[in-house]
């Protein structure tokens, strides 16, 4: 920065999954920057997963532990979910931020290159980018890996007490003995093991958008990854499958919608490819999601099978509110379809 330049804002953008040693030094930088700082926490409102074990509620509490009560002063927290579009994710995040500002104030970015995934930073014209260097090999996903995988408590502590501020690592300790902990694990271990038998991709799928009579037809998991969560019927494409013939097979091994394949070719309006890299935690997997509309009828019957626990029929009125309830992009993908108008 240059020793005549001063700004009003400072930004930092991040998942903090959890809030390690970069990032504080990041949060110090930004401190020293500006006398207001605003924190965009990344994929909020969704659901827990391994990659994504806390709120953003949590999240900001971490945060804010880390600092005095004068510094907390400083600091606003801004929520933002994921679109997997980063155009849309860019605007959101502009029009977040420049609602807790006045429109001549002086913005400044704090971010850190590590590699492709850092290129958002470059998304904002407006404000002025101060590049910060890397602070020593540290790393969230090999923090996740630690946390998840130790089977040695006092060890796995003292493992995050070198990597992570110590009010964190006393928020971790705690953490670790709430439900949420041992099915994020279960999830966490569930996904290594489906990377070390099949690979991390990429992968091609199929999803099916199913509607009649202003509902939606939803899936609830019955495995991990995402067990317990709402999806859309839709699995792995077969080797010799065409990507209709996938959806449709698929949406009646999980739903037991007994509909003839000539009814549901009628009602397809729409096919989109989903193909955001970090979309799955399971690999590189690219979608093909096939919107099927069966307009104003008696709703068929249905019952989950396969990898479906159940098979429901929700009204799209609903699904606004369910957003946190959803497994892995799914509600994006209802949003690309639907407009939901989040």
């Amino acid at each position: 920065m240059n020793a005549t330049e001063s700004f009003d804002i400072a930004v930092l953008i991040g998942r903090f999954q959890p809030f390690h040693n970069g990032h504080a030094a990041l949060l110090a930088q930004a401190l020293a920057t500006a006398p207001q700082v605003i924190i965009v926490l990344g994929s909020a409102h969704a659901a827990r997963n391994a990659k994504n074990p806390f709120t953003w509620q949590e999240r900001a509490a971490m945060i804010a532990a880390t600092q005095d009560e004068a510094t907390q002063a400083r600091l606003r927290f801004v929520p933002l979910r994921d679109y997997y579009d980063d155009r849309r994710w860019a605007e959101a995040v502009s029009l977040a931020v420049g609602a807790l500002h006045a429109p001549a104030a002086r913005v400044a970015l704090i971010g850190h290159f590590k590699d492709a995934s850092s290129q958002y930073l470059k998304r904002f014209p407006g404000w002025t980018l101060l590049s910060a260097p890397q602070a020593g090999e540290i790393d969230a996903t090999a923090i996740r890996r630690i946390y998840f995988e130790g089977e040695d408590a006092p060890a796995t502590q003292a493992l995050l007490g070198g990597l992570v501020p110590r009010t964190i690592a006393h928020y971790l300790k705690g953490w670790s003995g709430l439900p949420a902990y041992a099915q994020l694990r279960g999830e966490h271990l569930a996904v290594e093991d489906s990377r070390r038998t099949w690979g991390s991709g990429p992968f091609i799928t199929v999803d099916a958008v199913v509607t009649a009579e202003e509902h939606v037809l939803l899936i609830e998991r019955g495995r991990a990854p995402g067990k317990g969560l709402w999806a859309l019927p839709g699995g792995f494409l077969d080797g010799r499958e065409r990507v209709l013939q996938g959806a449709i097979r698929e949406l009646r091994e999980e739903t037991g919608l007994a509909l003839l394949d000539s009814i549901l070719e009628g009602a397809l309006t729409g096919v989109a490819v989903f193909d955001h890299p970090d979309r799955s935690l399971r690999g590189r997997t690219i979608t093909h999601a096939h919107r099927f509309d069966l307009g104003p009828c008696r709703l068929p019957e249905v019952a989950g099978a396969d990898d479906a626990a159940l098979a429901r029929w929700i009204p799209i009125s609903e699904l606004a509110a369910m957003e946190d309830a959803f497994f892995e992009d799914h509600f994006n993908i209802l949003d690309h379809f639907l407009n939901l108008a989040t």
